[in-house]
């Protein structure tokens, strides 16, 4: 019995070291995503896009002082992760007539990937 016990003990310490190693993939996975936002957006900064610092659950066109489409200014959307998800896969779907330039993310898992680095990202 206790060699059974010490067993799933050590099953269920194996999965715990799984899980956190695959959710560090998945931020470490969309830092590599985030490359592909870096000519126009920073984190902690605005560059020809806004800063992404905080955006989950933030009011989009709400950085002062960023310039924003009258598109994403009437939008009257908060970026929550559902909707940064549909932006991310087809931004001027969701906002038309944004100026953001960037097709889109084609891939489901690049899009979750991104958001899980941001949401770390921007944690203080």
């Amino acid at each position: 019995m206790a060699r059974i016990a010490t067993t799933l003990w050590g099953i269920a310490l194996g999965l715990s070291f799984t899980v956190s190693a695959a959710a560090a993939a998945d931020v470490a996975a969309g830092k590599k995503v985030f490359n592909k936002c870096k000519a126009c957006h920073a984190i902690g900064k605005s560059k020809i896009g806004p800063d992404l610092a905080g955006i989950i659950n933030r009011p989009a066109a709400s950085i002062e002082g960023f310039k924003y489409s009258d598109p994403m200014q009437n939008s009257g959307l908060t970026w929550t992760e559902e909707n940064l998800a549909t932006f991310l896969k087809k931004p001027k779907a969701l906002v038309p007539g944004t100026r953001m330039a960037f097709a889109g993310l084609k891939k489901d898992d690049d899009i979750q990937n991104l958001i899980a680095y941001l949401k770390e990202a921007t944690v203080p």
